[in-house]
């Protein structure tokens, strides 16, 4: 089921909390919904879950508009802060949220048993929530949230808590509900946005400021590149101030200085040529230059950073 977001905007009094973004997300798509602290992210996703009014704009679900009972029906939300309770056992929290979702009485059972499957939660379904590490409650809400079988999933931080074996299962999942479902991911993890989104979407100060894959993102961004090297012949402060001079060089940073080695931050490309035409002259010798693609990290800074 597709998400068509049109002008929406949400203000708290004089401050622009959503300033009139629009996108689309489509079935089987996963978007990555990135931003910093402030930018408007769970503020946008609470409007899409109607756990908050829009101030104004429009919210399509397969584009059609819901009241705020029927759109719940269609949307499995996560939030931020994981709202559990901690005295009630892993089973009778979640067939309390399949009923309050109006899953069938009858489906009821089937739903915990495949979420219980899913989310990885057989050794622990017996336990109260209370007694569960951060990592399984985390679990327990990706279970709720997916306890209807909805079309749509929303999911603001979901793997915050998990070990890295977790976090590969939990990504895993997202991936496989991603083919079927239509997601919305949330996350200050920028490794997990390239290792399970399909697109990313940038959202700073209430605006859209990008949107796309990764590797569009990276040929956009003013075509930034990253040289790492290492060269000898002089000391680390002496080589670092030629390259500083080089007028393609963008940021020169020493990485080692006792292995003279260095990382170079470009737009121009000529910086490659420059950095060998400046060993030759001054005699030094290259040992090591190799090129890396623009980290999404450096694309986020620039996005973001006022």
């Amino acid at each position: 089921m597709d998400i068509l977001i049109r002008n929406l905007s949400k203000h708290y009094g004089s401050q622009k909390a959503v300033d009139n973004i629009s996108f689309e997300v489509k079935t089987g798509e996963v978007l990555g919904f990135l931003g910093p602290n402030g930018a408007g992210k769970t503020t946008t996703m609470k409007m899409i879950t109607s756990y908050l009014t829009k101030g104004s704009g429009e919210i399509l679900i397969g584009g059609k508009t819901f009241d705020q009972e029927d759109m719940r029906k269609h949307i499995g939300y996560l939030p931020e802060h994981n709202p559990l309770y901690l005295d009630m056992p892993v089973l009778d929290y979640l067939k309390f949220c399949a009923s309050l979702q109006k899953v069938p009485s009858n489906q009821i059972d089937t739903q915990i048993r495949k979420m219980v499957r899913q989310c990885g939660l057989n050794n622990e379904k017996h336990k109260k929530i209370g007694e569960l590490s951060k990592g399984y409650r985390q679990r327990v809400g990706l279970a709720q949230a997916m306890i209807h079988d909805p079309e749509i999933l929303i999911l603001d931080e979901p793997t915050t808590g998990l070990d890295p074996n977790q976090i590969v299962e939990i990504r895993a999942l997202i991936r496989q509900l991603g083919k079927e479902k239509t997601v919305i991911l949330s996350t200050h993890i920028l490794p997990e946005v390239e290792a399970t989104c399909d697109r990313i979407l940038i959202i700073n100060e209430g605006k859209i400021v990008a949107n796309g894959t990764s590797e569009t993102l990276r040929r956009q961004a003013s075509g930034n590149k990253l040289l790492k090297l290492r060269i000898s012949g002089a000391d680390s402060n002496q080589i670092h101030a030629a390259l500083s001079g080089l007028a393609s060089a963008k940021m020169v940073d020493i990485v080692n200085a006792e292995q003279n080695r260095f990382e170079l931050q470009s737009s121009e490309g000529t910086l490659n040529e420059d950095v060998f035409k400046l060993c030759v002259k001054n005699n030094w010798v290259l040992l090591e230059m190799v090129p890396f693609e623009t980290r999404l990290e450096d694309i986020f800074r620039d996005l973001t950073l006022n």
